[in-house]
């Protein structure tokens, strides 16, 4: 962890929503005039699209489970390195997965493969990561420490496998029965290397549905923000000193459920996000002015 050079990690598996917490932080950064380094955790898969492929169909060849939930498929190392180095110097080494073509195009490569390694330019406020892996912990890899504000987004199971369904089949062309068998092919993976995340967390995230979303495999519509809860958790509330009196007045509708979580209606996801991370992004950069 670093006052100089902090680091802020945003995760959640894949159809969990983080971009919702992302664009929330890029309101808070081009509010308050700040100059990030956004570090996406898909540039840390090992594999680019064709070779993952191909390492899946060994893989179940031999009778093993490989998923870009697991350490097979990451570089948990090369990530580890990266937040060491920057909380250390401000710098480091970064890269991209283009996900499609037209993120493919302007670096003449195609979808699914890596941009080169290049150096991170000094002079950023602080790094921001978002993907699945923010705050893994593994024998001998420990992300999580190196990371001073830790953050988890965490819909119920299957409120994340409906938002998964409609997202890769809407956005990258996926069957359903597909994503479906890439659901069950990363469950061990998910229980291993995901889930234990959450416990190190500073705050969680995680939208409850008001609707039935008991079969997720065939729910025609992702719940609205409307037809949902957002329970919102601080592991240490004095760590940031959270004014929950102050939450719940601006927050209509929502409700303390224990002493360290804060219940909010849905459709003020956004909303109670800004107002919670603000004020914790201010005392990060008085901090770092003052180091």
């Amino acid at each position: 962890m670093s006052k100089k050079h902090p680091i802020i990690a945003v995760t959640g598996s894949s159809g969990a929503g983080t971009t919702t917490v992302k664009r929330a932080f890029e309101h808070i950064f081009y509010r308050e005039k700040i100059n990030p380094v956004v570090i996406e955790g898909d540039s840390f898969h090992r594999y680019n699209r064709k070779e993952m492929r191909e390492a899946i169909a060994k893989a179940e060849a031999e009778g093993r489970t490989l998923s870009h939930f697991g350490a097979e498929a990451n570089l948990f190392d090369k990530l580890e390195e990266l937040f060491r180095t920057y909380s250390e110097t401000g710098t480091g080494k970064k890269r991209l997965y283009l996900h499609s073509e037209e993120e493919a195009k302007p670096y003449g490569l195609q979808p699914g493969e890596f941009t080169p390694w290049e150096d991170i330019p000094p002079g950023t406020d602080l790094l921001f990561y978002e993907g699945l892996h923010g705050c893994v912990k593994t024998d001998g890899i420990d992300v999580a420490r190196w990371v001073d504000l830790k953050i988890g987004v965490v819909p119920i199971v299957n409120l994340e496998w409906i938002q998964k369904i409609h997202r890769d089949c809407a956005e990258r062309g996926y069957s359903a029965e597909d994503i479906v068998d890439t659901i069950l092919r990363r469950m061990p993976d998910y229980v291993k290397y995901i889930t234990p995340q959450f416990s190190l967390t500073d705050i969680n995230f995680q939208r409850v549905p008001t609707v039935d979303t008991s079969n997720p495999f065939i729910a025609r519509d992702i719940p609205t923000p409307d037809e949902s809860f957002v329970v919102i958790r601080f592991s240490d509330p004095n760590k940031f000193g959270v004014d929950f009196p102050y939450l719940l007045s601006m927050l209509h509708g929502s409700f303390m459920s224990r002493r360290n979580t804060i219940v909010v209606p849905g459709g003020k996801m956004g909303f109670a996000m800004e107002i919670i991370l603000t004020p914790i992004i201010h005392e990060m950069m008085r901090k770092k002015k003052e180091a």
